[in-house]
């Protein structure tokens, strides 16, 4: 039961943190900050999370962990719940906005989220070269291998999400990365057609959240 307790303050805790850390940068966010919100005084949170930067890689975690059901990775994902993981994203706004902004912040020396976000990125371009050439084969149509198409598909997801948020009312963020599906798929059968008909290897109607390694 103390466990169980305890459990809970460090979510509330982290979800406290990912909404300060959305509204001022994490530079900007205090321990002390996140402790008003759960009601808690710093000392409080600190018996939680002994440090800011222990705090971040929390918060970091369990951002991936949404995106990826228990943190397990994208290992056997295809194009298709790419596609739908985009959508996913759309639907909440302040996880997108935390997640953004720290990384933003995190190309700067001495950074905390700096190494995270490397190893994020390394580990995110693998599986989507993976992704690619499930769908691909070894050559794209365009003559790209999917490892050299993979930081084009990542940096297209991240740099929408940046779009989007400036200005959600001139940037459909779902039907755009439709749009860079096509482009990828120029000269076969239409890629954004495939995704909104469930893929070439049948139909998967699971929130990204429900994902599970094959």
């Amino acid at each position: 039961m103390v466990r169980a307790r305890s459990e809970e303050r460090r979510a509330d805790i982290v979800r406290a943190a990912l909404e300060v850390i959305a509204e001022r940068g994490y530079r900007g966010a205090s321990l002390g900050a996140v402790a008003e919100r759960v009601g808690l005084t710093q000392q409080g949170l600190l018996h939680y999370f002994p440090t800011k930067e222990a705090l971040l890689v929390a918060v970091l975690q369990e951002r991936d962990t949404w995106d990826t059901s228990g943190g397990r990775g994208r290992e056997g994902w295809r194009l298709d719940l790419v596609d739908s993981l985009v959508e996913y994203n759309a639907m909440r706004p302040g996880i997108v906005q935390t997640f953004s902004a720290l990384l933003g912040e995190s190309v700067t020396d001495g950074h905390p989220a700096r190494e995270f976000f490397t190893e994020r990125y390394t580990q995110v371009r693998e599986e989507m070269a993976k992704v690619l050439r499930l769908e691909f084969g070894e050559r794209l149509p365009g003559g790209l291998t999917p490892e050299r198409a993979a930081p084009l598909l990542t940096a297209v997801m991240d740099g929408l999400q940046y779009q989007w948020l400036l200005d959600p009312a001139a940037v459909d963020m779902p039907a755009a990365f439709r749009d860079f599906l096509r482009l990828l798929g120029q000269g076969t059968a239409d890629a954004g057609d495939r995704a909104d008909a469930g893929g070439t290897h049948g139909t998967d109607s699971r929130d990204p959240r429900d994902l599970r390694d094959n």
